[in-house]
């Protein structure tokens, strides 16, 4: 395919870097014998469980399960594109990145022009609001500090319909691209005009503090929606995208806890009074992909909403959200505002002071949860006991598997009274005084090729064991065949190729599986279990055989093959 990355590139790029060079740039690696530790840079934890293995070249976190190639922390850490994670690291091994069919993709070659043309877009709605006297006195109406309208890069968008579009749109590319990148929009005759006009613009700025989009508060009463965002384009998915995380993430080396608000005044204000902790959803509900960012963030999570019903309902998407990575060690809490008040407004009226005490004394995710889920219920009926159970157990089977889990049922065995059987737990080590079941055939050889690719190297084909009909052949023998044709492959690129597959997940565990062997001792247990799967294959044709026999189907070829069988003289080559 056009533009796309070959495998083999992949691979040797892998062979180049070392993951433990990438990450000790990023993260703070101890030795920890063979690997290296961490606290997993993923989520917030009080001991290292995140470790990064050079001899596999994968990282692995036993708390979160976050785990993968230098491709993929890179992904995760710098919040790169796959594209772009492999740029990164072609750069540091000093290799042009090969494309098939001679380029990058054409999609792919605008986005450093997209990142540069939002940039100079900041900075001329920056310059705009130092030229324009209603702008600023309107930000000085808002108490907003210099060194605020500084950190954000706040700007103001002319009243003028071509003002960002003269300013920038100089030949048809630029046009084009400010149009890609959402800033202009389209008249009923197809004509293109600025999107943004006579706004305070508030820059939108990606994990790396690249400007991807904007928001946009009329500065007139009656010049349409209060709050205007960008659409949706190639470098911005509102969805997955925090106001001022960027500023936060710059202010705190460790970030205690996040504070989650609905605009970007109060991110601002909340920051110039000294909680540089808020962020913002862009205008949209609190989404999976909004809880996944917050908690690798930090492990404490304060939602605040209005107290009316809208907030009601937007702290209930929220706790939907969040439920199913509550993880233990993490928290959330809701504080709902006063009517008449938002974050902004209360800060300024009570101070540092008195919104940290507001935040003491916000609901805890639990509370929160039960209240709403026995709203409009009857506890003190049988009938009410019975809905309440209901409506909250599908929900509370969605948390993961922990401490928090089992309280949340305790609890809501408490209010309704209904034994509730607990799910059993997929991680839960085996009880004292049972012993741990056998690895298989099939899952041992996996494992130790998973571990080290170049046994595959050991095997020639036919691998008359690709013929057995048990559980985990298939992938075995794919496999074999994936590292013999690409010798390079390590660990890590192994699961890389998996990745986004259904048998991702298992392979990662069997990666990380401390197999207690050194290497020649490896070698000796992959070749006895494919000679014993071989062995297994021989006894399972001879058991069709005899079937087939026993049935009156058996053709004179497969009565030879019988007596071969029967004679202990395998019919066909092992290895």
């Amino acid at each position: 395919m056009p533009g796309r990355i070959p495998e083999r590139f992949i691979d040797d790029l892998l062979a180049r870097i070392d993951i433990v060079d990438v990450i000790q740039e990023r993260v703070t690696l101890k030795k920890a014998g063979r690997d290296w530790s961490a606290r997993c840079p993923f989520h917030d934890e009080r001991s290292a469980s995140f470790t990064v293995s050079p001899a596999k070249q994968f990282y692995h976190c036993f708390g979160c399960g976050a785990h993968g190639s230098a491709i993929r922390f890179l992904m995760d850490y710098d919040r790169l594109e796959f594209p772009d994670a492999i740029e990164e690291l072609a750069a540091r091994a000093g290799v042009k990145v090969e494309y098939e069919g001679g380029g990058r993709p054409v999609q792919r070659e605008d986005a450093s022009d997209l990142y540069t043309l939002l940039d100079a877009a900041a900075r001329f709605y920056h310059q705009q609001l130092a030229n324009n006297s209603a702008a600023r006195d309107y930000v000085a109406s808002r108490g907003l500090s210099a060194e605020m309208v500084e950190r954000f890069t706040i700007g103001f968008a002319p009243e003028q319909w071509d003002g960002l579009k003269s300013a920038l749109g100089s030949n048809a590319q630029r046009l084009a691209l400010l149009d890609k990148a959402g800033m202009l929009a389209s008249g009923d005759r197809g004509n293109k005009y600025d999107r943004f006009r006579n706004r305070i613009m508030f820059p939108i700025l990606d994990r790396r503090g690249r400007t991807i989009a904007f928001g946009g508060r009329v500065l007139g009463k009656d010049d349409g929606p209060k709050y205007l965002n960008s659409p949706e384009t190639p470098l911005f998915h509102k969805g997955r995208e925090l106001f001022g995380l960027w500023q936060v993430r710059d202010a705190h080396q460790k970030i205690p806890r996040l504070l989650v608000v609905e605009g970007y005044m109060d991110v601002v204000a909340l920051h110039q009074f000294g909680l540089t902790q808020a962020v913002a959803t862009l205008g949209t509900a609190t989404t999976s992909d909004h809880a996944e960012i917050l908690f690798r963030n930090a492990a404490d999570v304060f939602f605040c909403f209005d107290g009316d019903r809208a907030g009601k309902q937007a702290a209930w998407r929220a706790v939907e959200s969040v439920l199913p990575r509550m993880r233990d060690g993490r928290q959330a809490w809701f504080l709902f505002i006063p009517d008449g008040e938002d974050p902004d407004t209360l800060i300024r009226k009570e101070g540092i002071d008195g919104f940290e005490q507001r935040l003491r004394q916000a609901t805890p995710l639990s509370e929160f949860f039960f209240a709403e889920t026995g709203k409009d219920v009857n506890l003190a009926s049988i009938d009410g006991k019975a809905r309440l159970a209901e409506r909250a157990r599908p929900l509370i089977a969605q948390i993961p598997d922990g401490a928090f889990r089992d309280l949340m049922y305790a609890e809501l065995e408490r209010l309704s009274g209904a034994r509730t059987v607990i799910p059993a737990s997929t991680s839960t080590p085996a009880q004292a005084g049972t012993r741990p079941a056998q690895r298989s055939l099939v899952r041992s050889a996996i494992t130790l090729l998973v571990q080290n690719p170049a046994l595959a190297s050991e095997l020639q084909p036919p691998w008359t064991f690709s013929e057995l009909r048990l559980a985990g052949v298939p992938l075995l023998v794919e496999l074999i065949g994936l590292c013999r044709d690409r010798p390079s492959l390590s660990t890590g690129s192994l699961l890389e190729h998996f990745a986004g597959r259904e048998e991702s997940a298992a392979l990662n565990k069997l990666a990380q599986a401390d197999l207690l062997v050194d290497a020649e001792s490896g070698r000796s247990e992959f070749l006895g279990a494919i000679e014993q799967l071989d062995v297994q294959t021989s006894q399972q044709r001879l058991d069709d055989l005899i079937a087939r026999q026993l049935a009156g189907t058996l053709s004179d070829a497969e009565r030879d093959e019988l007596r071969q069988l029967m004679a202990n003289k395998p019919a066909h080559k092992r290895r």
